[in-house]
């Protein structure tokens, strides 16, 4: 009998291994496996599907005001990904100060003004392409081509799970549909199946698909469906017992097994109908539950993003490492994104709002919590917007120059780095700008890894998550 065969007629099995291997991953990383002590043990991105304008939210240009319809000069040739070259826009809404930083904001966000002291922003940030899947990609993953993990892949693959009830990896998607690339923007590619990212909708009749049985089986009892599951998992022991290092069976034991826990553990993690009438007011969520129809507007947006945001906390009080929330999709005419070419104030002014809702509410209640304290929140999008027009009233794709923000688990409150030229169309230092790879690398810092060292050997080279690029951004950290 060989080791694998004993540890199965033994009745633990691969399964049993790999769950206490879970259950005990924090516990061994605790004695020395991750590579310095961490500041921060979980994550949240805010995804900003379709090029959110950083001139119209986050990035103050008094120069735009000045020059508002004036023939844009950008003082060499610029390659716009469509006709995004008309005069300059000044931006559509009023920026105001904020907090003791004095950061100024536009009012579209200003529910953020309540919590900007504990933000640091980043308007230096640059991509490498004007269409929108690379760029999805290139922010999600670190590279702007499939088959590359996500951010919240690696962060599983690295640091383990914090509850063997829940996934360490959630995706809350826009509930309209998916951003660009889909699912691959979280999918564990060439990492083990158990670390992709398990997308869940709150609000919705079926937050998780396929966890319980269709209810038109009527056939099927709890007793039942827990039998199924306990027989497949032997089955797939039994089939693992004789194909010793596959990876991919033991993954699917571990989604067994996952499946039939977070059966009991999942219900009760997404239902917001305990909290408190102060905590639903805070998210936005006091007026009644959203219609989830096809129109856009301001309350109806905030229902949508501060349900996930407040989902959002309990999944991470509950042991979640990494929550991405998704805000646009990429179906859907008018505009029901981010990617403003026509109108600005249309498209951008419910998305805003609803966003601005619900992450200063996640962040006010996170540190109500003290979860603030380890808790990585990251805002971002694929790239910016152009500081000229498209066609009077919508702006073009700039990946030359956007905005990111984050706040907590060891990011200093309260200030602003990198700063764009006059018009936000690129870092006014040009040798010196902030790259994806450094804000990955910043966060994996704070999570106690070493980016240059988390890797994985796949086709002959060893892959991470910042490529052979990035460097800690020393500034944003306390």
């Amino acid at each position: 009998m060989n080791r694998r065969e004993f540890l199965f007629h033994s009745g633990g099995g691969l399964g049993g291994v790999a769950l206490a291997a879970l259950l005990g991953a924090d516990s061994a990383r605790a004695d020395g496996g991750v590579h310095h002590k961490p500041k921060a043990k979980r994550v949240v991105q805010l995804f900003m599907a379709g090029g959110a304008s950083h001139v119209d939210l986050f990035d103050y240009k008094p120069e735009l005001v000045k020059r508002h319809g004036q023939v844009a000069n950008f003082g060499e040739h610029v390659e716009a990904f469509q006709n995004g070259l008309g005069p300059w826009l000044k931006p559509l809404w009023e920026f105001k100060a904020y907090g003791k930083s004095g950061k100024m904001i536009s009012e579209t966000v200003s529910p953020l003004g309540d919590v900007i002291d504990e933000m640091a922003f980043v308007h230096n940030v640059i991509g490498k392409t004007g269409v929108h899947s690379q760029g999805t990609l290139l922010q999600t993953t670190g590279f702007n081509r499939p088959g590359f993990p996500g951010m919240g892949c690696w962060v599983s693959y690295g640091l383990g799970t914090l509850n063997a009830n829940l996934p360490a990896f959630v995706v809350l998607p826009d509930h309209r549909g998916l951003a660009s690339n889909g699912t691959k923007n979280w999918d564990s590619a060439f990492l083990a199946a158990q670390h992709q990212g398990v997308a869940i909708y709150p609000g919705t009749k079926t937050p998780v698909e396929d966890l319980f049985p269709d209810e038109r089986a009527k056939f099927v009892t709890p007793a039942s469906d827990k039998a199924a599951i306990d027989l497949l998992t032997q089955l797939n022991r039994e089939h693992a017992t004789a194909r010793p290092g596959d990876a991919r069976l033991e993954a699917r034991i571990k989604s067994y097994e996952l499946a039939a826990n977070m059966q009991l553990a999942a219900p009760e993690a997404l239902d917001i109908s305990k909290e408190t009438k102060e905590t639903l007011k805070l998210y936005g969520l006091d007026h009644g539950k959203g219609t989830f129809d096809k129109d856009i507007n301001p309350v109806e947006e905030a229902d949508h993003f501060g349900r996930k945001c407040l989902v959002a906390r309990r999944l991470l009080e509950r042991g979640v490492r990494f929550v991405q929330i998704w805000s646009g999709n990429d179906n859907g005419f008018p505009r029901r994104n981010w990617d403003s070419h026509e109108d600005v104030k249309r498209d951008h002014g419910p998305l805003a709002y609803g966003m601005a809702r619900g992450a200063a509410a996640l962040i006010a209640d996170l540190k109500r919590t003290g979860l603030l304290e380890d808790t990585i929140v990251l805002w971002t999008t694929e790239f910016g917007r152009m500081p000229s027009s498209q066609g009077g009233k919508g702006r073009d794709h700039n990946p030359y120059c956007f905005t990111n923000w984050l706040a907590g688990g060891g990011i200093k409150g309260g200030v602003t780095y990198g700063p764009s030229d006059d018009f936000g169309y690129k870092p006014a230092d040009r040798k010196n700008p902030t790259e994806v790879y450094d804000i990955h690398a910043t966060i994996l810092y704070l999570l106690g890894i070493n980016h240059t060292k988390l890797t994985v050997r796949n086709n002959g080279i060893d892959r991470r998550l910042t490529d052979v690029h990035g460097h800690v951004i020393n500034d944003l950290i306390r």
